[in-house]
């Protein structure tokens, strides 16, 4: 099975389940390729997620599918120093920049994945509530929509991703006071936009 495509895991058991990821990316690199099955099940959703937030849209399945892909040629550069998710999700963040630099348009930031919620039915009792969430919802994400791409990104992994501050740093290739820095001032122009929005309402 190509390495990185989101299907079923044939002969993953138990056995890949209970091994934690540098375990089984030992496997892989002994040539054990249902190893990195169990690796692509175990990260998918992650990785699509990082996708989305980022500003994939509809092209995210195709970023994954990319960043996997590329992720298992490069296994041998993957020294431990950070997790494998937040090295995994490193390259999806560059995948989806890639994306960015080459599309005829910008279809900006989606945040259908983390805004969304699955639908439920509501009742009268909860409807305002559903309203009104569903207000805070959209005020955020045309907020983050008019973030710098960089404060944007920071914003994602620290608060959307609830990546902690040494996976940042690894996701977006940025040093640790870079990441401090621009995650106040990402967080104050977020306030400040959201601020703007609650006054233009009224």
């Amino acid at each position: 099975m190509e390495p990185g495509r989101r299907e079923r895991c044939h002969g993953s058991g138990p056995t890949e389940a209970a091994l934690d990821d540098d375990e089984l990316v030992t496997r892989v690199r002994a040539g054990d390729r249902e190893a990195y099955d169990a690796l692509v099940a175990r990260h998918s959703a992650p990785a699509y997620r990082t996708a989305v937030l980022l500003g994939a849209g509809p092209d995210a399945e195709d970023v994954v599918q990319e960043a996997f892909v590329k992720a298992y040629r490069k296994l041998s550069r993957y020294r431990a120093e950070a997790s494998f998710r937040s090295w995994l999700l490193a390259i999806v963040a560059n995948e989806t920049r890639n994306l960015h630099r080459t599309r005829t348009r910008r279809d900006g930031l989606t945040l259908r994945a983390a805004a969304v919620d699955p639908v439920a039915t509501v009742t009268a009792d909860d409807g305002l509530d559903a309203v009104l969430a569903a207000e805070r919802r959209a005020a955020l994400v045309g907020a983050l929509r008019r973030l710098p791409v960089r404060d944007r990104e920071v914003i994602v992994c620290r608060y959307l991703l609830d990546l902690g501050e040494d996976e940042t740093v690894t996701v977006l290739g940025l040093p640790r006071g870079t990441v401090k820095s621009r995650t106040h001032r990402a967080l104050a122009k977020l306030r400040a936009l959201l601020d703007r929005e609650v006054a233009h309402r009224g």
